[in-house]
């Protein structure tokens, strides 16, 4: 596995659905045969509806492995970890809702479908 930073980056959004880099970062890279599998974990950003409450980063739900479209005869795969944040005072656990993104401004088609096949 290899840890991605600066113009690896860069060049891997070229190949990402758009908009998949303001949620997640790439984390790592693995390529195996012909398989390549980028690792993707959820930004520590709380959702806007939350922002400004005492909540904490309280670790990831069990990552989600899906295919996206081949790169040079490569099947690509992207391993998801999605972020869960815990309230300091009440206990509870939220999760970024991706419905409610979906129908923002912000988001491409492109990476509303991604979501969507990623998260249902």
């Amino acid at each position: 596995m290899i840890v991605l930073e600066g113009l690896y980056v860069e060049l891997l959004k070229a190949f990402l659905p758009s908009g998949v880099l303001d949620y997640f970062e790439i984390i790592s890279f693995a390529q195996k045969d012909e398989r390549i599998t980028l690792h993707l974990q959820e930004k520590n950003e709380l959702p806007v509806s939350h922002q400004g409450q005492p909540f904490h980063s309280k670790g990831f739900l069990p990552p989600v492995l899906i295919e996206d479209f081949p790169i040079r005869g490569n099947k690509v795969l992207l391993q998801i970890k999605r972020r869960r944040w815990e309230h300091t005072q009440s206990g509870e656990i939220i999760t970024r809702d991706w419905k409610l993104v979906q129908k923002g401004t912000k988001m491409t088609a492109e990476f509303a479908a991604f979501l969507k096949q990623a998260f249902g």
